[in-house]
């Protein structure tokens, strides 16, 4: 069975290196790695707000161990992100995906919020564009601007040897510019 991923890229799947293939694979994955989280002083008590509705991670640090437990029930991935901080503290940050338009796919991190995504690879990597924000009301589906969000989301992931890859993901704010980056390196495993 194809996953998520594989549909939305269709031939370029095949473009994919292993490793990001190994992350995108249908089924229970594992990702292990560390990641950096950076963010402008002033973005702090949104970022709280957010995160109390499931968004994003309002707090920022430097190569975290952090675990991302992926499953498919249904026609839902789900994403449970496990990032533990060097004082202990643990924080969780999960959301299913589910698919869009032709190439596009929507993270929702709650049952109303999500993110509409288009993605395309170039060059062995893949890359993600933030289309939209939405918010689901019963069946609507209803558009929210980027710029009247967060701005707009770019991610970029690329292989580092057959099972290890980078990500790098970023909201850009046409008037505030980079409000929020989160960053690291994982390695893709079957759970």
């Amino acid at each position: 069975m194809n996953s998520l991923m594989q549909n939305a890229l269709g031939a370029d799947w095949d473009k994919l290196p292993p490793a990001l293939q190994a992350h995108y694979r249908f089924g229970k994955t594992i990702d292990n790695g560390h990641m950096d989280i950076e963010y402008p002083r002033f973005m702090q008590p949104y970022l709280s707000i957010l995160h109390l509705m499931g968004a994003l991670i309002d707090r920022g640090g430097h190569q975290i161990p952090t675990i991302v437990e992926k499953s498919v029930v249904g026609d839902r991935q789900y994403w449970r992100r496990t990032i533990t901080y060097p004082d202990g503290k643990v924080v969780h940050f999960n959301s299913f995906w589910i698919a869009a338009n032709s190439n596009q796919m929507i993270e929702f991190v709650n049952p109303v919020l999500g993110l509409q995504m288009a993605v395309h690879v170039e060059e062995g990597k893949l890359h993600y564009r933030g289309v939209r924000f939405v918010a689901k009301l019963g069946r609507w589906l209803l558009p929210i601007p980027e710029w009247l969000v967060l701005g707009h989301t770019t991610i970029t992931e690329c292989a580092i040897d057959t099972t290890h890859f980078a990500m790098d993901f970023r909201l850009t704010h046409p008037l505030f510019g980079q409000v929020f980056r989160y960053s690291g390196v994982f390695e893709a495993k079957t759970a």
